[in-house]
């Protein structure tokens, strides 16, 4: 049975560690949905956090083999993340300012830039509210859209 997933993992911060993590999944078919690395604030680590749908069994199989490998310091994959994902969209100034303002607070987002062709909205959300907020923003013609991809924290 296939089940969402998602899947952060702390990683010394060298080359070649995202090909071997993807790698993985590749190795064994698996789809990551969204895949977000960032280095960690005053360390030589990053976070990657991988975002996934798939069989119990072999993600499970995964997640130990991302155990052994070695710049890997920690796997953690539960239910209880707390996830964001955000989304700038760029939209033609000829548009309902007003109208554009009040759907953006309705996702957590507000007008980040403005000039005379363009507004930049940002919106930050869980990302079920970030595909909510595209299909609604699109009535107003988004010359671009751009998703950040999940970040996440356990809550305890």
């Amino acid at each position: 049975m296939e089940k969402r997933r998602i899947i952060s993992v702390n990683v010394i911060n060298e080359h070649g560690v995202l090909s071997r993590i993807s790698g993985l999944f590749a190795g064994r078919g698996y789809n990551i949905e969204s895949l977000t690395v960032a280095p960690i604030p005053d360390t030589d680590l990053s976070r990657v956090t991988i975002v996934t749908d798939g069989d119990e069994k072999i993600l499970e199989q995964i997640v130990k083999q991302l155990h052994k490998l070695i710049p890997v310091l920690s796997v953690v994959e539960n239910d209880d993340f707390l996830e964001k994902e955000m989304a700038l969209v760029k939209l033609p100034i000829e548009e309902n300012i007003a109208d554009i303002e009040v759907l953006s607070r309705a996702y957590n987002g507000h007008i980040v830039n403005a000039n005379e062709k363009y507004v930049i909205v940002a919106v930050t959300d869980k990302p079920y509210r970030i595909s909510s907020f595209i299909k609604a923003i699109k009535r107003f013609n988004p010359k671009e859209i751009v998703r950040s991809g999940v970040v996440a924290l356990e809550r305890y």
